[in-house]
């Protein structure tokens, strides 16, 4: 029985990482987060809900993710949230795109990555 759960996977629900999102829903969240990243690194994650490939990649982010990170890690879901989105491009000076990850410190963004890059950054070394 040990190899079909192995091939086919076990039919055991997995526990699933919980991450202290904050979500993004407001223009005002824009000045609070460029204010906070003069004392603690902030992250946002841009999702856009439609797209297969955006889900992979929250989902690898996800899994990925140290908790330990001190940190604030806002998520956006750029479609039900359209002007915030825009408003995080013309405030942090960063081309939109979706998947997209921002490390925000001092006001500026200090990193930006997209779809698989998002998964390829140090975030540790931006704590």
């Amino acid at each position: 029985m040990g190899f079909f759960k192995n091939v086919f996977g076990s039919s055991e629900p997995k526990e699933e990482k919980l991450l202290p999102w904050i979500a993004l829903t407001d223009l005002n969240q824009l000045e609070a987060i460029a204010k906070a990243s003069a004392t603690k690194t902030q992250f946002i994650f841009k999702h856009s809900t439609r797209c297969g490939i955006s889900r992979m990649v929250m989902n690898q982010f996800v899994a990925a993710y140290n908790l330990d990170l001190n940190t604030d890690l806002y998520y956006l879901d750029l479609l039900s949230y359209r002007d915030v989105s825009n408003e995080v491009g013309y405030k942090f000076q960063v081309m939109h795109e979706s998947p997209q990850l921002l490390v925000i410190k001092n006001g500026v963004v200090v990193a930006h990555a997209s779809h698989g890059a998002i998964n390829d950054m140090d975030l540790a070394k931006f704590v």
